[in-house]
């Protein structure tokens, strides 16, 4: 049994999905062992609702070392779902290959700083884009810049409102996310 951390900052619809995955055996021979957030959010009550452990570190300079010391040391994998805040470069290195984040776009375009949720579908229609989609990719010290795990494209419609960008991207990320983990776990870096 593969055991796997999930990091949240917002609503939780990500997690969500790998708890489903996990449960209908999707993502076969895992378990969430916990639900760590860098504030309160429901992704949080998501978990409780399963009975997977939770924990709140605020965000901070400290917030790496705080997540090293309260990881099970049996972790498998970390998997950032909607998790905002910033690993630092020795946390990274630490967890080589063990950490993952999607992203909701085909990167490296629109990846980096600021770049997330709504702002990177802003940006997508902004510069007119043809396609968008969403990318798994590992976690290095970098922004967005670590090796890609899995992509997959949308064509956008001419047209394209933000909320029906966000729809595509949604259902785009929910195809990928558990591949893209399943992938990891079994064959790992």
């Amino acid at each position: 049994m593969k055991n796997i951390v999930v990091l949240v900052s917002g609503s939780g619809t990500n997690l969500q999905r790998i708890i489903n995955c996990v449960d209908t055996g999707e993502i076969p021979d895992a378990n969430i062992s916990k639900v760590i957030a860098d504030r309160e959010c429901f992704g949080l009550e998501r978990a409780k609702k399963h009975g997977i452990p939770t924990q709140v570190i605020p965000r901070g300079k400290t917030f790496s070392e705080e997540l090293k010391e309260i990881l099970p040391e049996n972790t498998d994998l970390i998997i950032l779902a909607g998790f905002l805040s910033i690993l630092n470069k020795e946390f990274c290195e630490s967890f080589p290959g063990k950490i993952i984040n999607i992203h909701p776009a085909l990167l490296p375009k629109f990846g980096g700083k600021g770049m997330w949720g709504h702002h990177v579908h802003e940006a997508v229609l902004a510069a007119a884009e043809k396609e968008s989609g969403a990318t798994v990719h590992y976690v290095t010290s970098s922004i967005d810049e670590g090796e890609i795990i899995l992509q997959k494209s949308f064509e956008i419609s001419e047209g394209e409102s933000l909320e029906s960008l966000q729809k595509k991207n949604y259902e785009t990320e929910f195809e990928i996310f558990p591949k893209a983990i399943n992938k990891v776990l079994n064959f790992p870096l």
